[in-house]
């Protein structure tokens, strides 16, 4: 569902006064506001909390690391609404309360929409007795004709194996504004598309002065999304792999059974003295999204138990599991320890995993076509019309 004009409803505590329109005849006075208008700093949070608010007297609860979730049970049937801004995707086991619950946000906020879930946020929904489907083969369409790639020529995987990219300070400098509205658009498709994960990292931490290098790696993305626009859809870590500044860069994914839901790609904070510890910081990293991931779990009413975190490093498994300090590890930041404990405690299981079985390789380095369609095609990113 659409809410029409959503910030209109929110209450404001502050007194707020605006200028009265120029073709009123009182001169010399002020409006004060009693409801936010579209402009104001506290415009989206008095929404926020109107709607919270509301859902609250109608018995939903707020989830514990989610605000914008709510939850409610109604004699045994789980009731989930999710909001973003003035959208809002609500489902429930029973059919019944899902039209009940329409007809009462309607009677309280003026509705432009309420209609099975197929499209939000630029994403395309396709629901089938199969399972649920999320791609964005329209975004991506609409992103190559933006930057007029409409009708490259397609290439099989988004980055060479060969190739590294760097400074390139003796390059050709570029246009920064069109390289950061393509880093940009790439970025949003990421969020369904975890094969261009490590590619499109890559290329943005060239923002700040781009080089006709980098803008030709962007351009091999988009070939590559040219190639596959209806795709939808462990730890690891690369030592020293960026070779501006010698950073490792912490890869993560995470299945719920076969379900993937979940995958980040991001440039560590320090270098790493060795792969051990590069790939022991990743796993922390990776873990700390489980542990999200866990309550986010409790507030849909489900339970999770042990987690196993798979890792391709003995050295990394080792140091989680032993709590002695020694001249390796004690270069160490004792904030990445955590995992010791939770190692401890039974809530993880950390295991070793051989390289070829390693999923998070994907978005830890620049893969072949064999490798790289095999991993895709092994954390169910697949062609949503053969469904």
């Amino acid at each position: 569902m659409d809410m029409k004009s959503a910030f209109l409803n929110g209450y404001i505590n502050e007194l707020v006064y605006v200028d009265q329109p120029p073709d009123l005849k009182t001169r010399g006075s002020l409006i004060m506001l009693n409801k936010a208008l579209y402009g104001l700093k506290q415009a989206p949070r008095a929404w926020y909390e109107r709607l919270r608010d509301f859902l609250i007297m109608q018995g939903f609860k707020i989830g514990k690391v989610d605000m914008t979730l709510f939850t409610k049970d109604i004699n045994g049937n789980l009731f989930i609404c999710q909001i973003y801004i003035d959208d809002i995707i609500f489902g429930c086991t029973n059919e019944k309360l899902s039209h009940e619950f329409g007809d009462m946000m309607s009677r309280e906020f003026e509705m432009s929409m309420i209609s099975e879930l197929n499209f939000f946020l630029g994403f395309q929904i396709k629901q089938v007795k199969g399972g649920i489907f999320i791609h964005q083969e329209k975004y991506c369409r609409d992103l190559l004709k933006k930057f007029k790639m409409g009708d490259c020529k397609p290439i099989s995987t988004p980055m060479s194996t060969n190739e590294h990219l760097d400074a390139d300070v003796d390059g050709k400098p570029i246009d920064q504004s069109n390289y950061r509205s393509m880093i940009g658009s790439l970025l949003y498709l990421t969020t369904s598309r975890l094969d261009i994960m490590f590619s499109v990292c890559l290329c943005t931490r060239f923002q700040a002065a781009p080089k006709e290098s980098h803008l030709s790696a962007v351009k091999r993305i988009l070939r590559y999304l040219k190639h596959t626009p209806k795709l939808l859809g462990y730890s690891d870590s690369d030592f020293a792999g960026y070779r501006v500044d010698r950073k490792s860069t912490s890869e993560g994914c995470h299945l719920l059974g076969q379900t993937l839901v979940s995958w980040s790609s991001k440039k560590q904070n320090r270098v790493a003295s060795s792969t051990a510890e590069a790939e022991y910081i990743a796993a922390g990293a990776c873990y700390a999204q489980i542990l999200y991931m866990k309550q986010s779990l409790l507030d849909f009413g489900g339970f999770c138990g042990t987690m196993p975190l798979l890792c391709e490093n003995k050295s990394a498994a080792k140091i989680a599991k032993n709590c002695v300090q020694h001249s390796r590890t004690k270069h160490i930041d004792i904030r990445h320890h955590f995992l010791r404990d939770h190692e401890a405690k039974g809530d993880i299981t950390i295991t070793g995993v051989r390289s070829e079985e390693q999923l998070a390789d994907i978005f830890t380095k620049p893969l072949g076509k064999e490798t790289f369609c095999r991993l895709r095609s092994e954390l169910n990113v697949l062609d949503w019309f053969n469904f």
